[in-house]
């Protein structure tokens, strides 16, 4: 193509990109009724039968293509996508998605952090390279995107359904239902559109050995586990259908009851802390410590009668890879960390 015409191609598709968040409604409210999927955020982000089905729907999407086919159509969460070649620009919309593909040997070009922190998160900074910032998980700078010009983006139909046709407009793009418990599912997604599924399965099937092991290393008389995580407006116990909370199952670790639900977390008040107790608790802090309700929580006199304050096995774990890594990276270091604890 010559250099004037892709010049304007590239800026006919921005300006089309533009149009379309502008109908969107520019950021990622539940109530936006642009038609081209948001709707569907709360059912999947607040619990009910889309919540439990994400994982199962997710593990239907994918490519028939063998290894190195080109083209491939992806069916993902918000259709189908075919990609002509074998991805090489990859920008990436959350830290799942982030950690998905550096884990299969993939430096992206962009990416979108979460509110709490702008920064590469640390345990990925060695493979990540140098990515440029595309705004926030939540408020996603489409300007920023197209400049990269990507020849994929990878993201999630909770965190930007309202932006996927203008994200379309801009390069192939591929959409998980939600990060989180579907972190396993979303992983092989995001390997299939890159053409890396072997290593991908490699890697899910190193993860699944290391925690069977250390579940037998723990032995049988295995400690409740609560996880507890401070957040700027609320206080929360992670449940079942969570990152950590798969972790802990596929590890073999009981909950506490209150915590043995099918949903991402229970939210309590500081004066509630008691409903956090268990042999084990793990406490993470999203953002700065101050502008959450962690000091009134553990200044209440409910704390130090925990059974795991009292027998000093309230740990504080990083914010980063237990409750914000979301792929296979991440859960590999949380084994790590839980083995410390717990493997004497």
């Amino acid at each position: 193509m010559p250099i004037r015409r892709r010049a304007t191609a590239v800026v006919v598709a921005f300006a089309a990109a533009l149009s379309l968040a502008a109908c969107g409604g520019g950021d990622s409210s539940d109530s936006d009724s642009s038609g081209d999927g948001a709707g569907k955020k709360a059912a999947v982000a607040t619990g009910g039968k889309d919540f439990a089905d994400a994982a199962r729907k997710t593990a239907g999407y994918g490519t028939d293509a063998k290894a190195g086919e080109f083209p491939r159509t992806i069916t993902h969460a918000m259709g189908t996508t075919v990609l002509a070649k074998r991805p090489e620009r990859v920008v990436v919309l959350d830290v799942g998605e982030l950690d998905n593909v550096v884990s299969l040997g993939v430096a992206p070009v962009g990416y979108a952090p979460t509110e709490g922190d702008a920064s590469l998160p640390g345990y990925l900074k060695k493979g990540a390279g140098e990515p440029k910032n595309v705004g926030t998980i939540n408020n996603l700078n489409l300007e920023a995107v197209a400049a990269l010009k990507p020849d994929l983006i990878l993201g999630s139909q909770l965190r930007a359904a309202d932006k996927y046709k203008a994200l379309s407009a801009i390069a192939p793009t591929v959409f998980s239902i939600r990060p989180g418990f579907t972190w396993k599912e979303n992983y092989l997604l995001n390997a299939q559109a890159l053409d890396r599924t072997d290593r991908a399965k490699a890697a899910l099937a190193a993860y699944d050995k290391k925690a069977k092991d250390l579940g037998t290393a723990i032995g049988p008389d295995k400690p409740t586990v609560s996880m507890v995580r401070y957040m700027p407006d609320r206080l929360r116990l992670y449940a079942k259908a969570s990152f950590i909370g798969t972790i802990l199952d596929d590890v073999g670790l009981p909950r506490p009851k209150n915590q043995q639900v099918e949903d991402l977390a229970v939210e309590i008040s500081p004066e509630k802390i008691d409903d956090a107790d268990a042999d084990w608790i793990f406490t993470g802090v999203y953002g700065d410590p101050k502008k959450t309700q962690r000091d009134t929580a553990r200044s209440n006199p409910l704390w130090k009668n925990l059974t795991a304050v009292k027998d000093g096995h309230a740990e504080d774990v990083p914010d980063e890879t237990w409750y914000l890594g979301l792929g296979v990276t991440a859960a590999d270091l949380v084994l790590d960390d839980l083995r410390g604890y717990l493997v004497k």
